[in-house]
């Protein structure tokens, strides 16, 4: 049994008094006001923002206060000219990124090409002014875009009612950025922590299969195609018009999808050339328009994207659309993307972050992209986020701050005033191209492996989400996606782990059983360690498991002839708090054990579980008794009350070792 000592002499005992127990002290009563006041900022402000405002002068605050919600105040002082250099090479060439995906996006929207230009131009203005990541680079999301395209679609035809559509596009938008900003300003951004790794691995890989798939319509060259997102309806489009397939359309997309993913394994392969996949996209319009335009291609089944109208973005607030029915639909379409988009966002600037060793505020980011969200609603701009393709060539390029998006955006101004007519060839062949060699980075096999080899659980999390997307629709994957997710914490919080703790040999360590072959069980005595907090939502669990550990343990004693079950010990060090309801579970487990002539012990509760017990009956009915700060003592305790009995039959058991 190791070195537990439950042999004591009884002279040696005798001489044992209470200084020789540590007890679990009860903690010193707060006010009810203090107690609230500690449990909110803990909730709300757990980076206690508000620290470096403290003994600071009037002005000073000012200015802090400043530099919090425009971070921008805080780096321009100190920005050098080798800054300057490095931005501005990394800004053209995420530039030439962010055009040919900005217009590529926008289509997957049916949405007019050029408003993914202008998403790309007032965004990341707003961005480099108020975000906190020095890598994230602005601009429309293929998964976003096609999450709106399809939403609003099922309300408003795109062909049908072009202008209707565009209007509810900026309203969604409006939402969105709303959404996104009082999340940040209320500290409520634990809420989109709900979207696991799980999660939105399933969903990104999904929504990138279902976008690779809507690509067929112009790739095959085929003018009528299902709206319907899932995959059997976008093959029965595709095999019901075999007759409408256009050869030249198909080569030519085939070749630039060859083209872009061989540019693109050569730059991961050799990181120093990552400019050649950030180029070739633009490099692809280009080769493309010039193609179409000098053997007219266009009258040969290869669709164009036509003119693009020259100028910076037209306002668009009087065009947001704020009335029934068509309100309800932008507020939910708004609220949907806005979550998915914050949280690719704030997922993708805390990588890059963690490469270059520094932190951005979490609640700073969302108010960041809501608000250059709503004010991208106000100048024709839709959904924009931090996407993964564009901040990683921002990142391999060398960016220093976020004036890379400045640069950006000045490149997009110059695009819009001087260059849109040369786009009138591009071939949206070309733009389909572009996007299904973006989507296929998006579907992570790798991960999805990690998560069959690490945890079953998240996987099936994972491939749900993919399945629902991929076979239902977007909304499908995401709603069964989060759905199961909130199923599992519900589980975790309901059906909490209770295990059995063991002696480790010639130690004084307790260790669960089943994880530890050499622990040893101590005779007489049952330890039960809980590891989660007792609440009502796992009280009525806890009693019965208990319970069945008790029957368990006395079949097992009966079974090998071993010392009756006397005492039952419950570890509650992982107890961080508890309710009304677990300790009615207590009180009941308590007099389960009396009745069965067994005494319940209690270990290390801590502060907040020894003040509601020191508050109730549980506490008075226990005399403070039977209570200890480790299970060593109270295995000490109990086995020496054990002994004492056995030599003074008319000993009280009931007493506990803080009473000898």
């Amino acid at each position: 049994m190791g070195n537990v000592d439950y042999d004591y002499p009884c002279s040696g005992m005798n001489n044992v008094d209470e200084n020789h127990v540590q007890r679990v002290e009860i903690p010193p009563p707060q006010p009810f006001l203090k107690s609230l006041k500690y449990s909110m900022k803990e909730t709300f402000f757990p980076d206690d923002p508000l620290r470096r405002f403290k003994n600071q002068p009037a002005s000073k605050k000012f200015v802090l206060g400043l530099q919090y919600f425009f971070p921008i105040f805080e780096w321009a002082p100190s920005y050098t000219f080798q800054f300057l250099k490095s931005d501005l090479i990394a800004g053209i060439t995420i530039a030439s990124l962010a055009i040919p995906q900005g217009i590529s996006y926008a289509k997957l929207a049916n949405l007019p090409p050029i408003l993914g230009l202008y998403s790309s131009f007032i965004p990341p203005l707003i961005y480099a002014m108020m975000g906190s990541s020095r890598d994230l680079a602005v601009g429309t999301v293929a998964v976003g875009s096609l999450l709106m395209g399809s939403m609003l679609g099922n309300v408003v035809n795109p062909n049908e009612n072009p202008k209707l559509f565009l209007h509810l596009a900026f309203t969604a938008t409006f939402f969105a950025g709303v959404l996104q900003a009082s999340l940040g300003l209320f500290r409520l951004g634990f809420i989109v922590d709900f979207l696991s790794h799980a999660t939105i691995v399933g969903f990104m890989g999904g929504a990138a299969t279902v976008v690779c798939l809507q690509q067929l319509k112009s790739i095959l060259g085929l003018e009528h195609f299902t709206h319907a997102a899932d995959l059997v309806s976008v093959m029965r489009s595709v095999f019901t018009q075999t007759h409408h397939w256009r050869w030249e359309s198909a080569v030519l997309g085939f070749c630039f999808i060859f083209f872009l993913l061989v540019t693109r394994y050569f730059s991961k392969k050799q990181p120093k050339f990552f400019w050649v996949s950030a180029m070739t996209p633009l490099a692809s319009v280009i080769l493309g328009s010039m193609l179409v335009y000098f053997t007219h291609a266009e009258n040969h089944g290869v669709q164009v994207i036509g003119e693009l109208k020259k100028g910076l973005n037209p306002p668009s607030l009087t065009e947001l659309v704020f009335v029934s029915p068509y309100m309800t639909t932008a507020i939910k379409t708004g609220l949907i993307v806005g979550i998915i988009a914050l949280a690719e966002g704030i997922a993708v600037g805390r990588s890059f972050a963690m490469y270059k060793n520094y932190n951005i505020d979490g609640n700073k980011e969302m108010i960041a992209i809501g608000t250059m969200n709503i004010v991208g609603s106000f100048t024709s701009c839709y959904l924009t986020t931090g996407p993964f393709s564009r901040s990683a060539v921002n990142y391999n390029a060398g960016c220093k701050t976020a004036a890379s998006n400045i640069v950006m955006s000045i490149a997009v101004m110059l695009t819009l005033l001087f260059l849109t007519p040369l786009f009138y060839y591009t071939p949206l062949v070309v733009l389909s191209a572009i996007i299904v060699s973006a989507m296929l980075g998006l579907i992570d096999y790798e991960a999805a492996i990690h998560l069959w080899k690490v945890d079953k659980f998240d996987f099936v999390v994972c491939i749900s989400a993919y399945i629902g997307v991929v076979f239902g629709s977007v909304e499908i994957g995401l709603v069964i996606a989060v759905a199961i997710s909130v199923l599992r914490l519900l589980l975790f919080i309901a059906r909490p782990r209770t295990f059995v703790l063991g002696n480790i040999p010639n130690s004084i360590i307790y260790r669960n059983i089943e994880h530890y072959s050499n622990a040893n069980r101590v005779p007489g005595i049952l330890i039960l360690k809980i590891d989660a907090p007792i609440y009502f939502a796992n009280a009525s669990y806890l009693r019965e498991r208990i319970s069945r550990w008790i029957d368990e343990e006395e079949d097992r004693i009966k079974s090998t002839g071993e010392t009756s079950l006397k005492y039952i010990i419950m570890d509650m060090s992982a107890v961080g708090n508890i309710d009304t309801s677990g300790i009615s579970m207590l009180e009941e487990i308590k007099k389960i054990a009396e009745r069965r002539e067994q005494q319940l012990v209690l270990v290390n509760p801590g502060s907040e579980v020894m003040k509601k017990l020191n508050k109730s009956n549980f506490q008075k009915d226990t005399g403070g008794n039977w209570i200890y700060l480790t299970v060593q003592e109270a295995v000490r305790a109990c086995n020496f009350v054990l002994h004492s009995s056995k030599t003074n039959p008319k000993r009280d058991e009931s007493e506990g070792w803080n009473n000898v």
